[in-house]
């Protein structure tokens, strides 16, 4: 299918009537950028990297300074920076490792990658009676360790670990997913595939990023564990495995994986979920509470057995087309999905983001979904009215190409941020394709 060379960019409908009106942070080619709902620039951090950005109450945003040279490190942040409006770092962390890169003297990094949490709400986005602490609390974040693991390859792992550290950035927590192997339900099949090829990266000399886990959040409250359920209590943390298909929660107080599926899912009712991202816990108080919220990307992932599209055994599954999904985690029916056929759509791939992206819950019952290989931010009824939709206007170089992908938005209340005091909220009605020339 062909697709137009030109896009237009900013705010390109908006319904304020029917959308939950506030403010929007993502990572950009220019900084951590704060968009109102008309697609106006109330503020850029200029540098400040977002892995993902999130906002605090107060206007204090957190991302890193930079990251690691990627023929040493693959996707390592330099370090977890928390700043105040006008830029200046209040709150740091890099102390996870020592790291010496050939020609550099020894530096401490955080190496933290693709997710974390600050104590007070489990996923950074609005939730009543959550609030993230931007004084004080503790941090929950995702991180690498280069390690051997012969139980898995012998060859180098890229390894994910959960680290938690309080706000001197002393070392609380840890958790290594390398030591939970035999707990992720591969088959035999899929651990020979993993021994001979744990999805290789060429930085450091060559590492297995064999799991690529990209997400982590607490559970939080929940009515599943008030009604007894011990999988989810709230301290138990909620992660994904793009490149193993896998969702699963390990208990903050044993380590134990405790609730699983994947890395198959013939018999789990949903369809193959593929390289999905944003994996979650929807908060009390909002519609949808207790359910699990995920972007299921498509694309590429998985490991198996050798079949049409994979001749190695690595990336066995293969879809052409994206949905959000948002899953009863105890009896793992759909409760609601967003596809490009929800939407009236005449075919499911023009709705597609075989990597990164996202999706949010909001108070209003709506979801806000991150379509990241495009840079596009849309807002949607549960009944897949789209009320909102931006295009990130800006482009980068990344891998050879220029893209204006958009690794994940966060919407916040207004009052999250006092330091902007006239947000415009101005209908943007869209354009009718019949009636628009250039």
């Amino acid at each position: 299918m062909g697709y137009p060379r030109i896009y237009p960019t900013g705010t390109t409908l908006y319904d304020p009537k029917k959308a939950y009106n506030g403010l929007t942070i993502f990572p950009s080619a220019k900084g951590a950028l704060l968009i109102d709902m008309a697609g106006n620039e109330v503020q850029l951090w200029a540098g400040l990297s977002g892995f993902p950005n999130k906002i605090l109450p107060g206007g204090y945003v957190l991302g890193s300074t930079g990251e690691r040279d990627i023929k040493q490190g693959y996707q390592d942040e330099l370090n977890l920076v928390q700043v105040d409006w006008d830029g200046n770092i209040v709150w740091r962390y890099d102390q996870n490792e020592e790291v010496t890169d050939p020609g550099q003297a020894p530096t401490h990094m955080a190496r933290q990658h693709h997710d974390f949490e600050r104590e007070g709400s489990t996923t950074g986005y609005y939730a009543p009676g959550m609030t993230p602490k931007s004084e004080g609390g503790n941090t929950l974040m995702l991180t690498h360790e280069n390690l051997y693991n012969h139980n898995i390859t012998d060859k180098r792992l890229l390894d994910d670990k959960f680290i938690e550290v309080d706000w001197e950035g002393n070392l609380l927590w840890q958790w290594r997913a390398s030591d939970h192997f035999d707990e992720l339900g591969f088959s035999e099949t899929q651990k020979n595939v993993l021994f001979r090829d744990p999805s290789m990266v060429p930085a450091g000399g060559g590492m297995g990023d064999w799991l690529h886990i990209n997400c982590l959040s607490t559970l939080g409250p929940n009515k599943w564990y008030d009604a007894g359920d011990e999988r989810f209590n709230p301290d138990n943390i909620i992660w994904d495995s793009r490149n193993a298909n896998i969702l699963a929660i390990t208990s903050k107080k044993t380590g134990e994986i405790v609730w699983r599926i994947g890395p198959n899912f013939d018999d789990v009712g949903l369809g193959q979920i593929v390289g999905q991202h944003h994996f979650h816990m929807i908060p009390k108080g909002l519609p949808g509470e207790g359910n699990l919220l995920l972007f299921d990307n498509g694309g590429w992932a998985g490991y198996g057995a050798v079949n049409g599209v994979s001749e190695h055994g690595t990336q066995t599954e293969h879809r052409d087309y994206s949905r959000v999904l948002e899953i009863d985690p105890t009896t793992l029916e759909i409760k609601w999905q967003y596809t490009a056929q929800d939407a009236g759509e005449a075919d499911n791939s023009r709705f597609f983001s075989p990597y990164i992206s996202a999706a949010q819950r909001l108070p209003n019952g709506n979801t806000m979904i991150t379509e990241g290989s495009d840079g596009r931010l849309f807002e949607v009824t549960p009944q897949h009215e789209t009320v909102w939709e931006y295009i990130n206007p800006y482009y980068e170089a990344f891998e050879g190409k220029t893209l204006n992908m958009t690794y994940r938005a966060y919407r916040v209340p207004y009052d999250w941020v006092p330091q902007v005091t006239d947000p415009q909220e101005t209908p943007i009605r869209q354009l009718v394709p019949a009636e628009y020339h250039v």
